[in-house]
């Protein structure tokens, strides 16, 4: 099988969201011209192959600049190796091999609900733009949003009535989100009040920029640095207060469980709370 085509068809699957086919492209040439040097074609990788490929990355060769790669890149490129697999040659044609790299990730630090208080306090104004940003983190911190999916909010997404809001997610999954009260109350705000005034046309993107265009992830972070670090406190907070791990899964838009359990620590904290304050042994 011609490796080249194998990675085109496999990046044109509709499942993948857009920042994942670009981040996909870049580690699947990396792959491919690895298994050039070797003289390699897709069907002849085995967990061999993958092991090698593992250890070779990040490392120091002679000649090439030293890169130290983190783990949860690492842990990239080589799912990108295996769902390139998966497209190409099938799931039973996968090696079953242990990928070093998923190991060890960390979320950004959540804020402590008061710290969450003071930076969605900090938004004050009632000018349009002012409207729009404290809707916008409203929604990134009592929805748990992805930058990307508040971005790409239109109105038709947002039922005040339902109290909910339906979410666009990674690989175009949609999914329910409840609308809470205060960030209901900020967005309504924002709709009748700040948007008008920015809109320029026809669009319909919930969010718009100065110049009523949608608004985009960079100037989205120019607001307020790392701004996942809202939808973490989204999660921490949800389980601290006493929901279980498969309703966050649901309401983050994790395809797995597994992606959710790097919250376990937080959910670990929670039961010794609740045991040493119910416990008569404790």
């Amino acid at each position: 099988m011609e490796t080249r085509a194998a990675i085109d068809r496999f990046l044109e699957s509709p499942a993948l969201a857009d920042a994942t086919r670009r981040a996909y492209r870049s580690d699947l040439e990396e792959f491919a011209a690895w298994l050039r040097r070797r003289g390699l074609e897709l069907a002849d990788v085995d967990s061999a192959t993958i092991s090698d490929y593992a250890a070779e990355l990040g490392a120091d060769r002679p000649g090439r600049t030293p890169r130290k790669l983190a783990p949860q890149t690492l842990a990239r490129k080589l799912a990108a190796v295996r769902s390139l697999l998966r497209s190409a040659l099938g799931p039973a044609q996968v090696p079953q091999v242990s990928l070093a790299g998923r190991k060890g990730r960390r979320l950004p630090d959540a804020p402590r609900p008061e710290e969450t208080d003071d930076l969605l306090d900090s938004l004050t104004g009632d000018d349009p733009l002012a409207l729009r940003n404290r809707a916008l983190f409203e929604l990134l911190y009592s929805a748990g949003l992805r930058t990307q999916e508040a971005v790409d909010l239109t109105l038709p997404s947002v039922d005040f009535e339902q109290e909910a809001l339906l979410v666009r997610g990674k690989g175009g999954k949609e999914r329910a989100v409840p609308l809470g009260e205060e960030a209901a109350y900020r967005l309504r705000l924002y709709l009748e009040h700040g948007r008008p005034e920015l809109a320029r046309g026809a669009d319909d993107h919930v969010f718009l920029s100065a110049h009523g265009r949608p608004l985009d992830t960079s100037t989205l972070r120019r607001l307020v640095p790392n701004p996942h670090r809202l939808r973490h406190a989204f999660a921490t907070h949800l389980l601290e207060g006493g929901a279980d791990l498969r309703t966050i899964q649901e309401l983050l838009g994790h395809s797995s469980l597994s992606t959710t359990q790097v919250y376990s620590h937080v959910d670990a904290k929670r039961l010794r709370r609740v045991y040493d304050q119910a416990h008569p042994r404790a």
